[in-house]
């Protein structure tokens, strides 16, 4: 199957040309074609798999087809990151017609904002909060509004976002298209879906399985010998780019530092950094300034780094959602690539909801208790020992009964 199935605007199918696109995703497949047709979509589907093109595509044909003065499609999204991610794509794809976006979230003028808003756009990508503002000062009128997007709708009521969504959707016409993206459905964001939509479509790509392009593997460790192993399995010659997740902003600033004087090219990506700061060190990461990015989960719904080839949680996540969402920052668009995993005895329920989900599809390797003196843990670090076999074909992850082993928290 290819683009040419959904016969866009020749602006359009020239920028997918040019993007190197050749064939739409399962997604895009699946909720183009109801969304050309003006129907409400809702949309499950885990990070990584080209959902934005499947609301990004459609919103510039419209744009294309009906032109019109105004604000005619208006997006929603989370993180400043993933705002400025879809803007950007927007402009990418809308190279060369007359089609003017703008994105606008908090931690940068606001004054700028508005004179781009009364300039005129057609489409506006916004974070919740700086959007609310606006339209308390009148800088922006969403009357006209036919095609509104909640991109990660889960990721939205985390951050508590659910109320002041519903304050924006009231400012929106009852009559206009609206579309959701999730990667999961909690109650409250169902209850929301419930309201908003109408006679909408559903579709679902297994979105509550990390995507299978993605190697995992699962490093049973202490807490103390996390920092040396990290820092081996960073000298590895086949690791071109790592993501690194920590669980605090504070531990994403110090390990970045810590890396930095070790030698690596890192960088840190945490809430406290200003947007100037948090914009620099994601444009170093993207141009190979930086060749890792320590972050907080602040990147695991913004960040699209082409050909990532590592995704590291130096700390567990809190759920098995959040798990696929940051290791699906690699293996996209049918790359493949590495999540690696650094497990404590702290951490046995989600290692086994892992291993649950992924079955053979992980392996297990276990590292030698460290020294409490730092000069020997980084020796520890390389007696890595695989519970299961951790390579050849489709044997990773299993052990001579062909299962993946369960986790052994003896230390």
């Amino acid at each position: 199957m290819s683009f040419s199935v959904f016969q866009f605007h020749p602006h359009i199918t020239a920028a997918v040309k040019s993007s190197g696109y050749t064939s739409p995703t399962p997604i895009q497949q699946q909720a183009i074609p109801p969304v050309l047709a003006g129907r409400d979509v809702l949309g499950l589907a885990q990070t990584g798999t080209g959902k934005t093109a499947a609301f990004v595509l459609p919103i510039l044909q419209r744009c294309l087809q009906h032109p019109k003065k105004g604000v005619q499609a208006l997006v929603i999204a989370p993180t400043r990151e993933l705002a400025e991610q879809i803007h950007e794509y927007f402009a990418r794809m809308a190279a060369g017609t007359r089609i003017r976006s703008t994105v606008i979230y908090g931690g940068v003028s606001k004054s700028v904002q508005a004179r781009k808003l009364r300039e005129g756009v057609e489409i506006i990508v916004a974070c919740p909060g700086r959007l609310l503002d606006h339209l308390q000062d009148r800088a922006v009128d969403l009357r006209h509004v036919e095609m509104l997007v909640l991109d990660e709708a889960d990721h939205m009521f985390d951050k508590g976002f659910l109320p002041d969504i519903r304050r924006i959707i009231k400012q929106t016409p009852q009559q206009r298209q609206t579309l959701v993206f999730s990667a999961t459905m909690p109650r409250e964001v169902r209850h929301l879906v419930e309201d908003i939509l109408a006679d909408a479509v559903t579709v679902q790509i297994d979105h509550q399985r990390p995507i299978d392009t993605v190697s995992h593997s699962i490093y049973q460790v202490e807490q103390a010998g996390k920092s040396a192993l990290l820092q081996e399995i960073l000298l590895q010659p086949d690791i071109r780019n790592a993501l690194v997740f920590t669980r605090t902003k504070h531990k994403a600033r110090s390990l970045a530092q810590v890396l930095d004087k070790a030698g690596f090219k890192a960088t840190a990506l945490q809430g406290n950094m200003s947007q100037p700061k948090r914009q620099q060190a994601l444009e170093g990461f993207k141009r190979g300034t930086y060749t890792i990015m320590v972050a907080t989960d602040i990147a695991a719904r913004g960040i699209d780094v082409s050909g990532l080839s590592h995704v590291i949680n130096f700390d567990m996540p809190d759920t098995f959602e959040a798990y696929t969402h940051r290791t699906g920052r690699t293996g996209r668009a049918t790359c493949v690539g590495d999540a690696f995993t650094f497990a404590t005895g702290d951490d046995t329920q989600l290692v086994r909801q892992i291993q649950k989900t992924l079955g053979t599809a992980v392996s297990i390797k276990k590292v030698a208790r460290p020294s409490r003196q730092p000069a020997v843990a980084v020796e520890a670090v390389k007696k890595v020992s695989p519970v299961g076999p951790v390579s050849g074909g489709d044997t990773r992850g299993k052990t001579r009964r062909g299962r993946a082993r369960s986790f052994d928290f003896g230390l």
